[in-house]
């Protein structure tokens, strides 16, 4: 009785083992998980195309004439942009931007402010120098379509108003700046640039003067 009893538990312990070793871990079926890279929202190596708009602070430079001291304007900028990316690190960023300029001036016996449209196209180099913050720099193609001169008399305190050059004038300048990344579509842009030649001006009592222009405003950027 005591042989059954004791084959019987052996037995019994066997199966068991045999169970558990069946049924254990590794035949268990494995459960794969996907594990999807972190997207990195500055690395974006797709061609953009976008839209930008902002302020114009412009003014004149190196006007080579005692009497004459000017002053800032505000004005607006406003176009189309392209980011083309060449590595991770560079890209090819050309505009197209419609751009007001000119400065005011306080003459002998009169006050004076010009106004001038430009068509402007920059065409940029763009350096993402640490992730989200990049630096432009390159030369720009920019193209007079009309200006607006104003005198204001101080003696009769009278107006006058004309038209100056219409599209026949066209310059090369140079521009730098920065752009900060507040994500994948909207960047806050910053510029500065300036003619490399000097305009010059039809009036007796101007002198010539290169353009300058502090420019500030939000990019956005489509896929």
């Amino acid at each position: 009785m005591k042989k059954i009893i004791f084959l019987a538990i052996c037995l019994f312990t066997v199966g068991t083992v045999s169970a558990q070793d069946y049924y254990g871990p590794r035949h268990r079926p494995r459960r794969y998980v996907r594990q999807e890279r972190p997207h990195n929202r500055y690395n974006d190596n797709q061609v953009k195309v976008g839209i930008t708009g902002g302020l114009n602070l412009a003014n004149s430079l190196d006007a080579y004439d005692s009497r004459f001291s000017s002053s800032t304007i505000a004005a607006f900028n406003v176009g189309l942009t392209l980011d083309v990316p060449v590595t991770n690190y560079f890209s090819f960023a050309p505009e197209l931007l419609f751009s007001q300029k000119g400065f005011s001036a306080d003459l002998e016996n009169a006050h004076f402010t010009e106004r001038t449209n430009y068509i402007d196209v920059p065409l940029l180099a763009k350096f993402r120098l640490v992730p989200g913050f990049n630096f432009l720099i390159g030369p720009q193609l920019t193209f007079l379509t009309s200006q607006q001169d104003t005198y204001r008399d101080f003696g009769s305190n009278a107006i006058t108003r004309f038209n100056g050059h219409e599209g026949d004038q066209s310059y090369v300048a140079g521009v730098i700046g920065v752009s900060f990344d507040i994500n994948r579509n909207v960047e806050i842009r910053g510029r500065y640039n300036i003619d490399l030649a000097r305009n010059a001006s039809n009036e007796a009592d101007l002198p010539d003067f290169r353009n300058q222009v502090w420019q500030i405003g939000l990019g956005f950027k489509f896929q």
